[in-house]
């Protein structure tokens, strides 16, 4: 592999076998819920993945390269160290350059994860289209990057705080497919469902299929794979929007904007659910771990029967 990447011996003979790996971020271990919760979130979504027959690959920056399948050590150091940055696409030369650490969001888990052959990645939510983006231009690096890299997305669709159908219409702009599993309206992260419609999915074999198909006529590009969130953990979709809704007058008086906006409505929403949401992003990440693991089976054995036939 490169001299940028270093893959564990784990992650490297999965890979070289042709079995299914799953590749996991690192900015909820660093930015998450704090020590040690933070890391027992992580060793959690790594089970979640055996649990599903496949092998998981926690994905961080350190000492200048990618690590794809980070051990116990430097997770837990990821866990416990502050001032971690939080590394987006654009981000990844300059902290590689610096050596130091860098905790890897959406854009840039999928930049480590396609260097190193991984096809599949878990998430909660992704970013998207944020709300006033007709005036702030404010979008989310995530939606750029899935149409640079080969990858499929497994996810509970996007944040609720952000504007979803103007999402969806720059998702269909840029021809990145939207699959439902198991549902037909878009899932908006702590809330089943969206106003959105997607095409509905009940077959993994299908969907692995149909991943397969679209990266062969389009020379690569991300799909998302979306599952809406246990019913069981989710929250009121009214009480989410009311809860947005007045955080994003408060930000307004208070002026409160750019990359700043995110995280202050995030945390307008875990006041205003009394830390329900907490929970709730808990079980969204551990549920979309799991459904991505069994995804990848589907896709080795996919890539496997196609090979042999």
């Amino acid at each position: 592999m490169d001299s940028l990447t270093l893959i564990s011996e784990e992650v490297r003979t999965a890979l070289e076998e042709r079995r299914p790996v799953v590749a996991l971020e690192s900015s909820l271990i660093a930015h998450g819920p704090g020590y040690p919760a933070s890391v027992e979130i992580a060793l959690a979504l790594e089970k979640a993945v055996r649990d599903a027959g496949a092998v998981p690959a926690t994905l961080g920056i350190a000492d200048g390269r990618f690590v794809v399948g980070m051990d116990g050590d430097l997770v837990d150091r990821f866990g416990r160290a502050e001032g971690i940055p939080k590394v987006s696409a654009r981000d990844i030369g300059p902290v590689l350059a610096g050596g130091g650490l860098g905790a890897t969001t959406v854009a840039s888990t999928i930049v480590g994860a396609e260097r190193a052959g991984i096809p599949v990645f878990s998430t909660a939510g992704i970013g998207g289209v944020h709300r006033g983006a007709q005036q702030s231009f404010d979008i989310s690096a995530d939606l750029l990057q899935f149409t640079r890299s080969r990858m499929t997305v497994v996810c509970a669709g996007a944040k609720s705080i952000l504007d979803l159908k103007l999402t969806a219409e720059y998702l269909e702009t840029a021809g990145v497919p939207v699959l439902g599993y198991r549902t037909r309206w878009f899932p908006a992260f702590y809330v089943r469902e969206s106003d959105v419609p997607v095409p509905q999915v009940d077959d993994l074999a299908l969907a692995a299929r149909a991943v397969r198909l679209h990266w062969e006529v389009n020379k690569g590009g991300t799909v998302l794979l979306t599952a809406p969130i246990d019913e069981a953990d989710a929250l009121d979709g009214a009480e989410i929007e009311r809860a947005i809704q007045g955080a994003l007058e408060e930000a307004e008086r208070a002026g409160v904007t750019g990359n700043a906006i995110s995280p202050f409505l995030m945390r307008a929403v875990a006041r205003a659910t009394a830390g329900r949401s907490g929970a709730a992003t808990r079980a969204v990440l551990i549920s979309n771990a799991r459904l991505a693991g069994e995804f990848a089976v589907a896709l080795s054995a996919a890539q496997t029967h196609e090979e042999a036939s």
